[in-house]
């Protein structure tokens, strides 16, 4: 199908955009409509943003592992995408689990922003400058497990909500300091909170934190045609082998597991870590290899994870 083909398709047809309603998640819905209208030089009227409310925006009250994980995000979403409500969904791809329900793809991942982590402290410029019993807040497992390694003294309160949300409780003194995804921050303009980003060396990323990920109806070819050019090749495969990882682990968005993947020239990298509930025991693997080989290398470090996990991280 050409270019002209979808506009004409387009002057009959309003595809609607399916996603959640927080500034982030409405941020990059808008990224994706604007890269389809000036691809396809359609005219505004025709993608329609879908807002449709998640689990996990009404749950506040419990942490997320308590309620079934990220997934939260994205099922209602799922949902309307099977029940032909709409056309097309935007994730977060870390919201989005391992493996897809029957019936659905991901068609396109957009180009990858920072995946590193950004450290929300007042007067701080590092994360192991931190003060001894400094009152930290997340609901991430991974994150949680990661910082009971590298500083054992600090005091861990759950913390949720969106950006603006628990930038607040920092500046309102609620928990002492947290740590956000650098790439909410990048495209919310709100950058300059962060006291520093955090090295991966230090703490590994979720996987495919930092990507934006567009889901369809797996029939849905015309869809797929539409999404096809605002794939970002290199960024779709790191995104696909770090997925690859936790889809050998079986592992749900409530497991304490990280995985960062690294191109350079026909090479890829990945390093992966998977922790024990309470983050006093990690495992870690990492592999090299080609590029082309990237589904292979991401389940074969997941697989060696899973071969040494820790008691109960994979429960």
């Amino acid at each position: 199908m050409g270019a002209q083909d979808n506009k004409s398709t387009s002057d009959h047809v309003i595809i609607r955009l399916g996603t959640r309603g927080s500034p982030l998640a409405l941020y990059q819905a808008n990224l994706v409509r604007r890269l389809l209208l000036s691809h396809w030089q359609w005219p505004d009227a025709a993608i329609e943003i879908v807002i449709i409310e998640t689990s996990g925006d009404r749950i506040l009250d419990r942490p997320l592992y308590d309620v079934g994980g990220k997934g939260l995000f994205i099922k209602a979403i799922e949902e309307a995408l099977l029940d032909n409500r709409v056309d097309i969904a935007v994730h977060s791809m870390k919201d989005v689990p391992s493996v897809l329900d029957e019936g659905l793809d991901i068609a396109a991942i957009l180009e990858r922003e920072d995946p590193r982590d950004a450290l929300i402290a007042p007067n701080i410029s590092a994360l192991l400058d931190l003060p001894q019993g400094t009152v930290f807040g997340t609901s991430s497992p991974r994150r949680r497990a990661q910082l009971r390694r590298l500083r054992p003294d600090l005091i861990i309160q759950d913390l949720r909500g969106n950006v603006d949300t628990r930038l607040s409780k920092v500046r309102d003194g609620v928990v002492q300091a947290t740590i956000l995804a650098a790439a909410g921050l990048n495209r919310l303009g709100k950058i300059s909170a962060a006291a520093c980003l955090v090295p991966i060396e230090q703490m590994l990323p979720a996987a495919a934190q930092g990507a934006i990920g567009v889901e369809i109806r797996a029939d849905d070819d015309r869809a797929r045609s539409w999404l096809a050019p605002i794939n970002h090749t290199a960024s779709a495969i790191a995104a696909h082998a770090e997925r690859a990882v936790l889809a050998a682990l079986g592992g749900s968005c409530v497991t304490p597991v990280a995985a960062h993947a690294t191109i350079q020239g026909d090479q890829l990298k990945i390093s992966a870590m998977l922790s024990s509930l309470d983050g006093m025991e990690i495992t870690e693997a990492n592999d090299t290899g080609s590029v082309n080989d990237f589904l292979r290398i991401g389940r074969e470090v997941g697989e060696r994870l899973g071969r040494n996990a820790p008691a109960g991280s994979l429960s």
